[in-house]
């Protein structure tokens, strides 16, 4: 794909910025237990627990990693209390906050829209022949 450019040389065009805006804004958002984190949080802090029994599909270390990577772009803060045992609670950050509308209509869409997916889903799958395909991917 060739790179477009607004006439200035080197220069990026607004379409190409933006592409790269929501290229990396859906890196932040991308792994498969992300949006439930964010999701179980918007409510407030939890502990590691409580975010494990919430989301029972999800292994120890995958909510781990997937916090850790939240953590380090800023969209939820860990807290350690010095206690006996350790007490750790997760939170949304303030940045972490500004996604709540964001992840509150995906939720909306995907009540409203998710019956046209599968729909479109098992139709491709019955043209194509795979009649095993899972109706609930998404």
């Amino acid at each position: 794909m060739k790179k477009q450019t607004n006439g200035n040389e080197g220069q990026e065009c607004p379409s190409e910025r933006a592409r790269a805006q929501l290229h990396r804004a859906l890196r932040l958002l991308s792994g498969k237990w992300k949006g439930e984190i964010l999701w179980q949080l918007v409510d407030g802090k939890q502990r590691f627990g409580q975010l494990r029994r919430a989301i029972p599909d999800v292994t120890q270390h995958m909510l781990t990693t997937q916090l850790r990577d939240l953590e380090s772009e800023g969209l939820v803060k860990r807290t350690v209390f010095p206690e006996v045992p350790p007490r750790v609670e997760y939170a949304l950050t303030p940045l972490g906050s500004t996604l709540d509308q964001i992840v509150c209509s995906l939720v909306t869409w995907s009540g409203a829209h998710l019956p046209e997916v599968d729909a479109a889903r098992a139709a491709y799958d019955a043209k194509k022949g795979n009649g095993n395909a899972k109706a609930d991917r998404l």
